[in-house]
This record gives C-alpha cells, sequence and structure tokens, in this order.
C-alpha cells in the first residue's frame, strides 16, 4: 500500500470522529530529507484509545498494543509500524524524566518535543495534504544542519536527560551540529545523566556506535561530559604521555579508528563492542621500561575482565558478552603469528579458540592497523595477509573451526569400559591437544586408534 493512501484512510477514520490528526516527527523530518521510512507518528486532537477502535475497525487490524495511561497506541499495518498519541502538555519532577501528561492542542503537543527538526507536523487532509506546520523554524534547522531545542535548552534537558544523548544521537545519525547553546545546556546538565535507566542509556549508545561514523558521536559523548558519567573507562583511554624519547599514541583516539574501520566494514553491533573495547585494559597494564619504552603486557587478559564488567553493567545478553570478551582476548593472537618459525600447532589453536567468530576476529586485527607511518602500515598489512594464508591453509587441511573431537564421551566410556566423570573429559581433552599439535589427524578412526595406543597411559595403569 502506498503511504499516501494509507494516510488518507487514516485521516477518514479520524474525520468521522470528528478528530483532528496530524503525521509529526520523524517521518516528516525524513520526508524533507529525501528519506523514505515506514514509521509514521500521528498526533490525534481527541481520544486517542477511541481512535484506536475505530481505526482497528476501519483498518481490519489485528492486533493493537494500547497505552492508555499514556494515550498511546502501536499497530502494524502492510509494513507500516504506526504510533498514534494524544496531543498533550507535559510536566516533570526533578528526580524523575516520566512526565505528567494532560489533553492539549497541537501546538502545545509540538513544543513539548526535544527539538526543532522533530517539532515539524504534516497535514493529511484532502485540502491541505502535505502542508507542513513549522512553529519553531524546523525546516530552516534541517537547511542548517543543526540540532536545536524549541525551548530554552537548559529545562529541557533538565527535564528529561535523555534527550542529552538524543542530541548527540541525532547529530551522529545525521551528521548535523549541535546549536552552541544547546551544547552548552547538555554540559551544563550532564550530571542529571544519574536519573535515567542504563538500558534507555545503553539503547541510545548503541544507536550511536551503529551510525556510519561512530566517532563522531562518540567525541561529543566525551566533549559534553556526558561519557564520563556512563562510560568511564572509556574516558580513561584518553591521554599521551612521554618518556626519554618515547610516547604511546592516544589509545582514545586509536580506539576511535579502531571503531570507524570494522563500521566502514559494515559490522554489526557486537564487533563494534569488540573494537571499542579491545584495549580497554591498557592504562591499568601500562608501564615504562628503559630499554624498550611503553609496555601493557597482559592487557587482553586484563581488558577481557573488565569488559565483561562493563558489558554487565550495560545490560548486553549474555550472548554479545561472551562474543566480545573472546575477542578482546584473543585480538593480540593473529598477529603474533608472524614469520617461518611459527608452527602449524600454534595457528591451529587460533583457529579453535575463536571459533565461527575467526572471521570477525581478522576483521578487527585488520581495523587495529592505525599508524600514520606508511611504512609500518603496509608492513603490518603484509603480516596481516600472511597469517591469513596460513590460517586459511591449515583450516582447509584440518577442518578445525568449531570442531569437537572426533571420538564423544559415550564411545570412550565404551571402548574403556568407564563409568561418566572426569575421566572421559580428561580423554577428551587428550584427544583435542594431540589434534592441536599435529600429532593425529582430526579424523575418527585416526583418533580411536591413537587413544586406544595410549590407553595405558591413560588410565593410569
Amino acid at each position: 500500500m502506498k503511504t499516501d493512501e494509507l494516510l488518507h484512510k487514516i485521516y477518514y477514520t479520524a474525520k468521522r470522529l470528528n478528530y483532528q490528526i496530524f503525521v509529526v516527527g520523524g517521518f516528516v523530518r525524513d520526508k524533507l530529507l529525501g528519506k523514505q521510512v515506514k514509521d509514521i507518528d500521528f498526533v490525534v486532537v481527541g481520544n486517542a484509545m477511541r481512535f484506536a477502535d475505530a481505526l482497528k475497525e476501519n483498518l481490519h487490524l489485528r492486533t493493537i498494543v494500547r497505552y492508555p495511561r499514556f494515550g498511546t497506541f502501536m499497530a502494524r499495518y502492510y509494513g507500516y509500524q504506526l504510533e498514534f498519541v494524544n496531543a498533550r502538555k507535559e510536566s516533570y519532577q526533578k528526580n524523575s524524566r516520566k512526565p505528567v501528561t494532560k489533553q492539549a492542542d497541537l501546538f502545545s503537543d509540538l513544543s513539548r518535543r526535544d527539538f526543532t527538526i522533530n517539532t515539524l507536523a504534516m497535514d493529511i487532509s484532502p485540502e491541505h495534504f502535505g502542508q507542513i506546520i513549522d512553529i519553531y523554524h524546523g525546516q530552516e534547522d534541517l537547511q542548517k544542519r543543526i540540532i536545536r531545542t524549541p525551548l530554552e535548552p537548559k529545562q529541557t534537558f533538565s527535564d528529561d536527560p535523555l534527550r542529552m544523548l538524543r542530541a548527540i544521537r541525532f547529530a551522529a545519525q545525521l551528521k548535523f551540529t549541535i546549536e552552541e547553546q544547546t551544547f552548552k545546556a547538555i554540559k551544563a546538565n550532564a550530571h542529571r545523566l544519574s536519573i535515567i535507566s542504563q538500558e534507555r542509556i545503553t539503547e541510545e549508545f548503541n544507536k550511536i556506535l551503529l551510525t556510519e561514523k561512530p566517532s563522531l558521536g562518540i567525541k561529543l559523548l566525551d566533549e559534553s561530559g556526558l561519557l564520563e558519567y556512563f562510560f568511564p573507562e572509556l574516558v580513561r583511554l584518553k591521554g599521551v604521555e612521554q618518556r626519554k624519547g618515547f610516547h604511546h599514541k592516544d589509545v582514545f583516539y586509536h580506539t576511535l579508528e579502531v571503531v570507524d574501520n570494522v563500521a566502514a566494514k559494515k559490522a554489526d553491533l557486537k564487533l563494534r563492542l569488540a573494537a571499542l573495547l579491545h584495549d580497554i585494559g591498557k592504562p591499568i597494564t601500562k608501564r615504562f621500561d628503559d630499554r624498550s619504552g611503553w609496555t601493557f603486557h597482559g592487557h587482553e587478559v586484563v581488558g577481557q575482565r573488565m569488559a565483561k564488567k562493563i558489558l554487565r553493567r550495560f545490560k548486553y545478553s549474555n550472548d554479545i558478552i561472551q562474543y566480545v570478551v573472546k575477542l578482546v582476548g584473543l585480538h593480540l593472537r593473529p598477529m603474533a603469528l608472524v614469520g617461518d618459525e611459527v608452527t602449524d600447532s600454534a595457528i591451529r589453536r587460533l583457529i579453535f579458540l575463536a571459533g565461527d567468530d575467526l572471521d570477525d576476529l581478522m576483521v578487527l586485527c585488520k581495523a587495529d592497523i592505525t599508524s600514520k607511518i606508511p611504512g609500518k602500515v603496509k608492513r603490518y598489512l603484509q603480516n596481516y595477509d600472511y597469517v591469513l594464508q596460513r590460517i586459511n591453509e591449515v583450516e582447509e587441511r584440518d577442518r578445525l573451526r568449531n570442531f569437537q573431537p572426533p571420538v564423544d564421551g559415550n564411545e570412550i566410556m565404551q571402548r574403556f569400559a568407564l563409568q561418566p566423570g572426569p575421566k572421559v573429559g580428561q580423554i577428551k581433552k587428550f584427544i583435542l591437544e594431540a589434534i592441536l599439535n599435529g600429532e593425529v589427524a582430526n579424523d575418527h578412526d585416526a583418533c580411536l586408534q591413537y587413544i586406544l595406543q595410549h590407553k595405558k597411559q591413560l588410565l593410569n595403569e
């Protein structure tokens, strides 16, 4: 169904109830920016719950999700995500971003919105279809590519501090500039972020991470002071120190480069998180050696522990946490496998440890090459290609990715007359180590023969 046809149907449903209805917010903004979207927000000047009943009947909607307390309902229709809300005024209490609301007219509703570019409304009546209602100069700000609040910014952000993160998210997504007074108000109210739930902060942070160039948003988070309030570990990466002619590059800006590099490869959220956290353990492990200069020995191990703690605080899923912790722990391994002296065994172990995430690990490793010295970059890229070639050779020959020892626990118990217990696990580990060390092929019959040959050793006879 075409959008205009749907809007006409919705308008006539409202007209039968003698209600006014307008399209507002993001749909209007994106339409003016030349984007086609299927998320449409409406303001109903009337009783939204009564309108929901009428719309369900007229459009033959199967399901409507209602929030009567807020005068809001949502529905899906032919691929469109539709959201309707009563025109309303809002007032806030100091320690909560949840407003007290009361029904109002369209102009009052538009004034409560976060930014001028989101205060735009569109008339969908046949007489004025497509006419833009713009009381806060949102179209002008769209043309100037500016994020600005419609009302006094300090009050806007104090009322609902989540809007500070949304300002930065929109600036990052649209590549807009945050207007000077608006940005000053974010700095002044950064401490108010403390009343926002972690889930809402994480949701906005994810959207910033998923932008085309995440560094734009993360730098704004840092400059505004917001990053310190919800992600202080990332701020600790900042700074360059020089001693006795040795200096190390700023880990914060290096990290942002790495995140941008994986974003350029259209990486998903979890790989972007791994890029963001890959060096998170460096500040704790930083040491200076008179001969070799700055060192960060073990930062990948420390980084694993820190990443796990941070991701739990951010309320990420266990799957994401396990994935990121794995990649943080392994991110130095591939480039350490350079040189003819590196054994196939070392390659096998990397393939086994990375499993299905090996390709992502290699993307991260390549993204980690951020030197400004062309010769150094060329050398690192040659090393990367060499390691990738070795991995492909070994993997093709030994079929090791996510493999399980070809002799399972049931067969081990049968062959060795064992009951379930630690001994079975020890024998499986023995097979695994033998395969990784190249002592036996990754093949059932070969592995079975191998463990039978070592039966006395394995049973301590």
